[in-house]
């Protein structure tokens, strides 16, 4: 990097922070800072929704799978994702949308207490706050180590930088900041990506040029759509999982369904995602695939490849701005995870370890909201320390392994709670398979795991967890019915849209229940 370099991205941080102050005076109440106060349109919310879902994960992690394998990162990853989400714009997106406009919810887990029970509803929001701070930690190292390849700084300081700068602006602008830095992000996103595209194919006419390349002896086998331990069953494990996380599971994507206007626009908005999902990783993933021919890597797994290549093809200015696309990525989808988890603090845990919590005015409950934002933002920059500890082992290890591995256990009760057909399914139900799916995780992928001779595959690691979740969800709810006049009336408002009457402000969130649930819904 040159002076150049420096000024693009010493630009972008700026921008970042400027948007978020400017977002500042949109932010009156807990409602806005968490849901933007259903006023985001289809567009922008579908363009937040996809650009969350990025981080520099892709361009480490899973650019060390493109280098390694070929297409099958984009086959067995985006496409998944793309697939999962268009499935989604019907069966998850309007109902989420439901939980603000009907239920008058600022988080996603806010309405489990009344489908099920308090204990259910703290279960999945604590496991759920756990688990995001190691997931946002490896996207903070993803990103730490691509600053230390171009700048030379250490990895720490590549955490704090990058986690400072995003905790200003979405901490003081909440989602709207995140939206449209989000949208900014994009557009670097688009001329980065172009630019890093139009880059390789010149240097494709010394390897054969665009369709002959692929002869080469170094890209044998990266033609081929599932290798490796990518197979088949990788492939449909993942589909289901994504199906999960990115309509709502993993939280932030569902906030963006909440923030728009209704139902429908909440639609639009995840058919939007799915068709970006699916066509522009397409360029992303292209230059990965020819690394192999213009660059050695000189890590085991691949992860700096991408970094070493646009070192060596982009000029001066241009290389600054695509490290800015790997900050954007980032930095879009810790800020949304950020915001998501402090509405999951703020609405479902604190009113019930603090009872001075359910007295809250909008005001102090928006400073609270601030407040937990900074802090689950610092423990994730604490756990992006110990990516590459014997814990954690590597940043697509914490990824692959241990999110989508034990994103299914806490995302079933809270996906399928949504819809008619596991009405039967109750707070006992979704106990269980919320605390079976979590012992099958570390079953899986420790005791077992020791005892087979290589291991268990990691197909089996990542929707072991997940079947198991969903069988006792399904089962338990048919041997142990817990449909009550109450939840039923719950599961309609989620299913149908009322008189079109705007969104009633954000009441104070209720005190905890003592025992079964007691509250109902009103009409």
């Amino acid at each position: 990097m040159n002076g150049l370099d420096w000024a693009v991205l010493i630009g972008y941080f700026a921008v970042m922070v400027a948007i978020g102050v400017w977002s500042h005076k949109r932010v009156d109440n807990v409602s806005d800072f968490f849901t933007a106060g259903g006023k985001m349109p289809w567009w922008l919310s579908g363009i937040s929704h996809h650009m969350s879902g990025y981080s520099a994960v892709m361009f480490t992690g899973y650019a060390g799978i493109a280098y390694t394998y070929g297409v099958t990162s984009f086959v067995t990853w985006s496409f998944p994702i793309a697939l999962g989400i268009a499935i989604g714009s019907k069966l998850f997106a309007p109902r989420i949308n439901r939980l603000r406009s009907r239920l008058h919810v600022a988080s996603p887990l806010e309405y489990l207490k009344n489908r099920y029970d308090l204990k259910t509803q703290q279960a999945l929001a604590w496991s759920g706050m756990l688990l995001k701070i190691v997931d946002v930690g490896a996207k903070w190292a993803a990103i730490a180590t691509l600053l230390s390849v171009f700048t030379g700084i250490s990895l720490n300081q590549g955490i704090l930088i990058t986690g400072a700068i995003t905790a200003v602006y979405c901490t003081i602008g909440g989602l709207w900041a995140d939206a449209l830095t989000e949208l900014g992000q994009f557009i670097i996103q688009l001329l980065a990506g172009v630019a890093m595209f139009i880059a390789v194919a010149v240097r494709l006419d010394d390897h054969g040029g665009f369709f002959g390349v692929w002869d080469s002896p170094e890209l044998q086998g990266h033609e081929k759509p599932l290798v490796g331990p990518y197979g088949t069953v990788f492939l449909l494990a993942f589909l289901f999982i994504k199906l999960f996380e990115y309509n709502g599971g993993m939280l932030n994507q569902a906030q963006r369904y909440m923030a728009t206007r209704n139902a429908y626009q909440a639609e639009r908005s995840a058919r939007l995602s799915a068709i970006l999902w699916l066509v522009w990783p397409l360029v992303l993933f292209f230059p990965m695939w020819m690394s192999p021919l213009l660059v050695e890597s000189q890590k085991p797994d691949g992860s700096d490849s991408y970094a070493l290549m646009t070192e060596q093809l982009l000029p001066h200015g241009l290389l600054g701005l695509v490290i800015v696309g790997f900050f954007s990525h980032t930095m879009a989808m810790c800020s949304s995870d950020a915001n998501a988890i402090a509405a999951v603090f703020t609405r479902d845990c604190a009113p019930v370890i603090w009872s001075r919590a359910r007295t809250w005015s909008q005001g102090q409950g928006l400073r609270v909201a601030r407040i937990a934002t900074v802090v689950f933002l610092g423990l994730s920059m604490a756990a992006a320390t110990q990516v590459n500890s014997p814990a954690f082992k590597d940043i697509i290890t914490v990824v692959i392994k241990w999110v989508a591995g034990l994103m299914g256990p806490m995302a079933i009760p809270m996906m399928l709670g949504l819809l008619r057909a596991f009405r039967r399914s109750g707070p006992t139900a979704a106990l269980v398979s919320w605390s079976m799916g979590l012992l099958a995780f570390w079953l899986v992928n420790y005791p077992i795991n020791w005892n087979v001779e290589g291991g268990v595959p990691l197909q089996y690691q990542v929707s072991v967890p997940l079947a198991v979740s969903l069988v006792l969800y399904v089962l338990v709810g048919y041997i142990k019915p817990e449909d009550t006049p109450e939840r039923l009336a719950l599961i309609e408002k989620i299913n149908t849209d009322g008189d079109g009457a705007a969104a009633a402000a954000i009441p104070t969130p209720a005190g905890p229940a003592d025992g079964a649930v007691r509250t109902t819904v009103k009409e």
